[in-house]
C-alpha cells in the first residue's frame, strides 16, 4: 500500500466556516454554486489544495483579514482529485482569511456527489430530484472543499430552487425570498462545526409529514408525491430513537431539527447527514398493515442507526477513514440496544446472530483484515464499509459491554462523546474514556481484536472432575496454523452438581485452568453467546451437552451459535457432515427464526453441491426436522402469536418448499399465491416472500411472469422488491436470462439491480449461467451500477461451489480492472477455493452423514 501522505492535503491552512450557495437546474441536471470560505492559514503559503472531482472552479479570490484581495489562479490534479488555488503573494499565518469563487458540475446518475433521481408520481408521470450522497469522499463532486473528516467546519447553506420545490438541508430554514425566473432564495441555520462528508441538501417536490416535536426537536418524515401514507411508522420510530439516544448518551441532540428523507435512487440504506438523514425509501417508508416483522424491523433498525450517528460520528468523528469502525460499529450497536428498548418482543440481539456469523465467516480467511487498517485514496476508504466494520465491529463492542457491565460501558460512551464533543478521535480515545469509568485494561483486552484480524476458536477440555483446561488459537478455514492470540473474555455457564454456575474467565495467553466447586454435569463456554469467538468441545463434553438437552439448556442465541461453530468445524475440515447434523437434530422441534435461518443456510447450500443421491439426502433431513415444526406453525397466523413466531413461520416454510422440495407446501404456496393475486388475502405479510420464491422456484413462465407483473403494480417500496428479487429463484435457463436482463433495462432502478444479479448469481444451480452473463454484460454494468453496488455482485460468488466457476472467476479478476478496493476481493476468491474444497469432499457422501 502506497503511502497514505500522499494523497492527504496539507495542513497549511484550514476551513472554519463554508458560506454554500448552490443553484440546481433539474432539468438541465446541471448545478451552478458560489461560496465563500473563511480560512485560518497556519503557516505561511502562496496556494490552497482542497478536494474537487468533476467541478469548473471559477473566479477564485482570496481576501486577506486587512481587506486586501488577491486573485487566484486554478489548476486540476485529477488522479488525486485535487485543485490548488495559487496566489501572487504569500499568504502569512492568520485567522479570518476570506476565500471565494463559483463553480458548476453536473447532476449525474451515478447516487454520488449532487446526484438526479427520478419517481412517478401518482398520476403515472415522472418527476425529478436532487440530492445527496458525500461519504466516504464524494463531498468534492458537490463543491470544491478540504473534504477530509478532520477539516471539521460551519456550514451556512442557501439553495435557490423553484417556487413549487421543496429544499432541504442540515440545520433549519431561517428566511426565504423571492428570485427572478420564478425561483425561491432558501437559506438554513449554521451547522456545528462537523467534517463535508455530513453535509447534504435534497430538493423537489417532496411531501413533508406534520413535525413531531421530540423534547423541543422537531422530527419529520420527507417522501416523494404519492409515499406520504407511508411515513407514520418512521416517525413513531424516530421518535423513540431520539428519545432513547438522548437519554443514553445523557447528552441533547447535537442539531437543531431532524429530518429523514427517502430517496428514490440511494446506493446505502441510508446516510447519517446531520439533521437530514437520507435513505432508500425501502429502509424509511412502510406499512404496518402489510408489512412482515423482518421489514418493520429493518426500518426501526435502519432509523435507530442513522440516529444513533447524531452522537458517534457527527457530533463525534474519527479523524481518518481508518477509524471508520468507531462510527459504524458503534452505531450497529446502538441500533439493536434502541430497538430492543422499543420491540423487545424482537429479540433483536438473536436477530444479530445472523451478521454476527457472516463476519466470522469472512474473518476466518486468510485474506481477512483487522477491524482498523490504514486508509490512503478514497477507494480504500470504501472498502471499509464492510461486514467486519459494522458486525464484528458491532459484536466486539457487545462482547466488551457485556464484559465490563452495561452500566459501567455506558458511562464510559458517555464521558468519551463530552470529553471530544465537536471534535476528532482515533481508536485509543475510547479505550482511555472506558478504562477511566470502568477501572477495567480495555485496552489490553482490546487492542487485539481491533488491530489483528481473525478471531480464535476456544477449544476446551475436561481435565478433572471438577476442572476444564480451554485453549485458543486461530480459527482458519484452510485449516492452517497461526500464531496469533488473543485477550478473550470467556464467559462460562455450567452445572456443577446440578446447580448452575456462571465464571468469567480472561483468556490471555495460549490456555488457561478453570476449576469449579464439584463435579461438572455440562459446560458452555460461550455464555449468551457474545463472544466473538468459536466454540469446540471434546467429544466428552459435547455429548453432555447433548444429554442434558440443548432446547432446554440453551438461549436462541446460544442454539445458533452452536449450529455456524459446528458447521464452520467441518467447512474447516475439523469435524465431518455427521456432527453437525447430529447438533442439528438435538434442535428438532425448535421454532426460533434464527435456529431456522442457521439450518436453511447450510442445508440450501449442501443440497446443491452433489449429486442425486446427496440432493435427497439433504431434502430428507430437512423435512424431517421442518415438518413437525410447520405442524404446529400452520399458514396462517395466530391471534396472539410473538413476532418471533410469525417470523419463523416464513423461515420454516423456506426450509420446506425450497430446501426440502416438499409437495404439499409447494402445492399449497402456489394455489395461496393464486388467491393473493386475486386480491383474497391468502398470505399474511410474514409468509409472502417464501411463497413467491417456491411458487418462482417450481413453477415455470406463467407464475414467473405474474411476480413481474405484481412488481410493476404495486407501489410500496417493501412490496416492490419482495417481487422483484423473488425472480431469482427461477431454475428456468430461459427465465434465469429474462430475469438478468432484466436490471439492463429501465425498469429496475440501478439501485436494486445488483441485488438481483447477485440473486441469481447466489444460486448454486443458476450461478454458472449467471457469471457467464455478468462476464458477457460487464462493460454494461459498470457504467449502469454506482461502483459500491457492482460489489454486491461479487460478493455473491462466495455461495458458489462450482470449480469451473471459481477457475473462470480467477481468470475474469486477473485480467479486469475492478472497483473493489482492500482485500475483499481477495476475501471472495479465497471463500470460492474453500467452497471448491469442501464440495469435493463432501459430494457423495451426505447420505451416509444425514442418516438417522
Amino acid at each position: 500500500m502506497v503511502d497514505a501522505a500522499a494523497y492527504r492535503l496539507p495542513l497549511s491552512a484550514k476551513p472554519e466556516r463554508y458560506e454554500l450557495e448552490l443553484v440546481p437546474d433539474l432539468e438541465a441536471s446541471r448545478f451552478e454554486g458560489r461560496e465563500t470560505v473563511i480560512v485560518t492559514v497556519v503557516e505561511p503559503t502562496t496556494k490552497f489544495v482542497l478536494n474537487s472531482v468533476d467541478l469548473d472552479i471559477r473566479d477564485v479570490r482570496i481576501e486577506h483579514p486587512s481587506g486586501r484581495s488577491l486573485v487566484g489562479t486554478v489548476t486540476y490534479n485529477e488522479p488525486e482529485q485535487q485543485a490548488t488555488f495559487s496566489f501572487s503573494e504569500e499568504l502569512e499565518p492568520a485567522k479570518g482569511y476570506r476565500l471565494s469563487l463559483s463553480f458548476g458540475g453536473k447532476l449525474n446518475e451515478k447516487l454520488q456527489g449532487f446526484y438526479r433521481s427520478t419517481f412517478t408520481d401518482r398520476d403515472g408521470a415522472q418527476g425529478v430530484i436532487a440530492s445527496t450522497q458525500f461519504e466516504p469522499t464524494d463531498a468534492r463532486r458537490a463543491f470544491p472543499c478540504w473534504d477530509e473528516p478532520a477539516f471539521k467546519a460551519v456550514f451556512s447553506v442557501t439553495l435557490v430552487v423553484p417556487d413549487k420545490l421543496v429544499a432541504l438541508s442540515n440545520s433549519r430554514e431561517i428566511s426565504r425570498s423571492d428570485e427572478s425566473g420564478g425561483r425561491t432564495r432558501i437559506k438554513f441555520a449554521d451547522t456545528i462545526p462537523m467534517s463535508t462528508y455530513l453535509v447534504a441538501y435534497a430538493v423537489g417536490p417532496f411531501e413533508i409529514s406534520s413535525e413531531r416535536e421530540v423534547d423541543g426537536v422537531e422530527l419529520r418524515i420527507a417522501a416523494v408525491p404519492g409515499k406520504s401514507s407511508l411515513t407514520a411508522y418512521a416517525s413513531k420510530v424516530g421518535e423513540h430513537a431520539l428519545r432513547f439516544l438522548a437519554a443514553y448518551f445523557d447528552i441533547p441532540y447535537p442539531g437543531d431539527k431532524l429530518d429523514h428523507i427517502a430517496i428514490p435512487d440511494f446506493s446505502f440504506g441510508a446516510m447519517e447527514n446531520l439533521g437530514c438523514v437520507t435513505y432508500r425509501e425501502s429502509a424509511l417508508l412502510t406499512n404496518p398493515a402489510t408489512a412482515s416483522q423482518l421489514e418493520l424491523q429493518r426500518v426501526a433498525t435502519v432509523i435507530a442507526h442513522e440516529t444513533a450517528h447524531m452522537w458517534f460520528g457527527d457530533l463525534v468523528t474519527m479523524k481518518w477513514w481508518n477509524g471508520i469502525w468507531l462510527n459504524e460499529a458503534f452505531a450497529t450497536f446502538m441500533e439493536l440496544l434502541t430497538t430492543d428498548d422499543l420491540r423487545p418482543e424482537w429479540d433483536v440481539w438473536t436477530a444479530f446472530s445472523t451478521g454476527k456469523s457472516a463476519a466470522m465467516v469472512t474473518d476466518g480467511l486468510r485474506a481477512t483484515r483487522p477491524i482498523e487498517f490504514p486508509v490512503g485514496r478514497p477507494e480504500e476508504a470504501e472498502a471499509m464499509f464492510d461486514l467486519l466494520t459494522y458486525q464484528k465491529g458491532g459484536a466486539v463492542l457487545r462482547m466488551l459491554e457485556q464484559y465490563l457491565g452495561p452500566e459501567a460501558f455506558r458511562k464510559g460512551i458517555g464521558h468519551y462523546l463530552r470529553s471530544h464533543a465537536f471534535g476528532n478521535t482515533e481508536t485509543g480515545d475510547l479505550w482511555d474514556a472506558l478504562e477511566t469509568t470502568s477501572g477495567e485494561p480495555v485496552r489490553s483486552i482490546m487492542d487485539s481484536w481491533i488491530w489483528q484480524g481473525g478471531h480464535p476458536v476456544v477449544t476446551v477440555e475436561q481435565t478433572g472432575p471438577a476442572e476444564l483446561s480451554l485453549h485458543q488459537r486461530r480459527f482458519l478455514y484452510d485449516g492452517s496454523e497461526s500464531d496469533e492470540r488473543w485477550v478473550v473474555p470467556v464467559n462460562l455457564r455450567s452445572s456443577v452438581e446440578g446447580q448452575v454456575q456462571r465464571q468469567r474467565v480472561l483468556l490471555d495467553g495460549e490456555s488457561v485452568t478453570v476449576s469449579f466447586d464439584g463435579p461438572i454435569d455440562w459446560v458452555l463456554v460461550n455464555d449468551g453467546a457474545w463472544g466473538f469467538y468459536r466454540a469446540h468441545y471434546s467429544p466428552q463434553l459435547s455429548r453432555r451437552l447433548d444429554d442434558a438437552g440443548v432446547l432446554s439448556v440453551c438461549s436462541p442465541m446460544e442454539r445458533f451459535g452452536l449450529l455456524t461453530d459446528a458447521f464452520a468445524a467441518v467447512v474447516a475440515g475439523i469435524a465431518d457432515t455427521r456432527e453437525w447434523a447430529s447438533v442439528a437434530r438435538s434442535m428438532r422441534g425448535d421454532d426460533d427464526p434464527d435456529v431456522w435461518a442457521a439450518i436453511v443456510g447450510v442445508t440450501g447450500l449442501l443440497s446443491e453441491i452433489g449429486g442425486d443421491d446427496d440432493k435427497q439426502a439433504v431434502q430428507s433431513f430437512v423435512r424431517e426436522l421442518a415438518e413437525p415444526v410447520w405442524r404446529e406453525l400452520g399458514w396462517d397466523p395466530g391471534s396472539d402469536e410473538t413476532p418471533r413466531t410469525a417470523t419463523a413461520r416464513g423461515r420454516v416454510l423456506s426450509a420446506l418448499g425450497l430446501v426440502g422440495s416438499d409437495p404439499e407446501v409447494i402445492a399449497e404456496a402456489t394455489s395461496r399465491f393464486d388467491r393473493h393475486l386475486e386480491g383474497v388475502g391468502a398470505l399474511s405479510p410474514d409468509v409472502v416472500s417464501a411463497a413467491l420464491r417456491i411458487v418462482v422456484a417450481e413453477g415455470g413462465v406463467r407464475e414467473w411472469e405474474a411476480v413481474l407483473n405484481r412488481y410493476r403494480e404495486v407501489d410500496n417500496p417493501q412490496e416492490k422488491l419482495r417481487y422483484l428479487y423473488a425472480l431469482a429463484e427461477t431454475r428456468d435457463p430461459e427465465l434465469v436470462s429474462r430475469t438478468l436482463d432484466l436490471t439492463l433495462g429501465t425498469e429496475v432502478r440501478a439501485q436494486d439491480g445488483p441485488f438481483l444479479v447477485a440473486g441469481v448469481l447466489g444460486r448454486p444451480d443458476s450461478g454458472a449461467q449467471a457469471w457467464a452473463w455478468v462476464v458477457r454484460h460487464w462493460d454494461e454494468l459498470t457504467v449502469r451500477f454506482p461502483n459500491p453496488l457492482l460489489l454486491r455482485v461479487f460478493e455473491s460468488l462466495a455461495a458458489q461451489a462450482d470449480a469451473q466457476v471459481a477457475a473462470s472467476v480467477h481468470e475474469f479478476c486477473s485480467t479486469h480492472e475492478l472497483p473493489i478496493a482492500g482485500p475483499r476481493l481477495d476475501q471472495i476468491l479465497e471463500r470460492l477455493d474453500i467452497n471448491v474444497a469442501m464440495a469435493a469432499r463432501m459430494r457423495g457422501t451426505l447420505r451416509a452423514a444425514f442418516a438417522p
